[in-house]
């Protein structure tokens, strides 16, 4: 059947211009487009600030970000090409610099030697290694081994002597760091527990209930 000459022509997405920013809505590209035909700079840049205010009731979350204003009227000249000539009461915004993109952030792909002590604790060791002999490294030292201690209890669910600790900061620091003699950890509370990260769960508040999986560590003392 041929359409008659009176019919509606359809048209999709896929065959229409692609929206820069689409949270806008087609109606304002049209908007935009149309304040390039206003001969007068004046009218235009007077109607541009018209359909910043639209803009900014088609999307309030942008009052969320710092100087929202000054976006709206950047989305106006992404939206516009970046061809648009009006007076704006911001420096208008260069495509080089907005859709540049971020400097990739450096990772750290040194293995870690003690998974379950973490990679924090060789920059630890590092820092220790370079504090002079005395009594304020020892105390560093001691306070690295407790610390050590527990994250051992949290991921091997066993109990753990202070000399392996001990040999493990020695180990860990290549033997930069040599635990003094004579130096003692504080007893484990009997009443102490140890769980990994994310496996206490409570679900909808029902404690006790069968979806309630709260993982404690072996109890143990020195």
């Amino acid at each position: 059947m041929e359409a008659s000459e009176n019919s509606v022509k359809l048209y999709y997405n896929t065959e229409v211009e692609k929206l820069q920013m689409p949270e806008y809505g087609r109606n304002v590209l049209k908007m935009v487009e149309q304040l390039k035909d206003i001969p007068d700079r004046a009218k235009r840049s007077e109607q541009a600030a018209a359909v910043v205010r639209v803009m900014e009731s088609l999307n309030p979350q942008v009052h969320q970000q710092e100087n929202f204003a000054q976006k709206l009227w950047d989305h106006l000249f992404i939206i516009a090409g970046y061809d648009l000539d009006v007076d704006s009461p911001y420096p208008k915004p260069h495509p080089d610099v907005v859709n540049s993109r971020p400097d990739p952030i450096p990772l750290n792909t040194k293995p870690i030697r003690a998974r379950h002590y973490g990679r924090n604790i060789e920059s630890i060791l590092d820092l220790i290694a370079s504090e002079p002999e005395g009594e304020t490294k020892t105390a560093m030292i001691r306070s690295l081994a407790i610390y050590m201690r527990q994250q051992y209890l949290i991921w091997n669910k066993d109990t753990v002597a202070d000399a392996t600790i001990f040999q493990d900061i020695e180990r860990l620091s290549g033997g930069r760091v040599k635990v003094p003699e004579g130096i003692e950890l504080s007893k484990i509370s009997a009443d102490a527990s140890f769980s990994r990260p994310g496996m206490n769960l409570n679900f909808g508040g029902n404690k006790g209930g069968k979806f309630n999986r709260n993982f404690r560590g072996k109890k143990g003392k020195k």
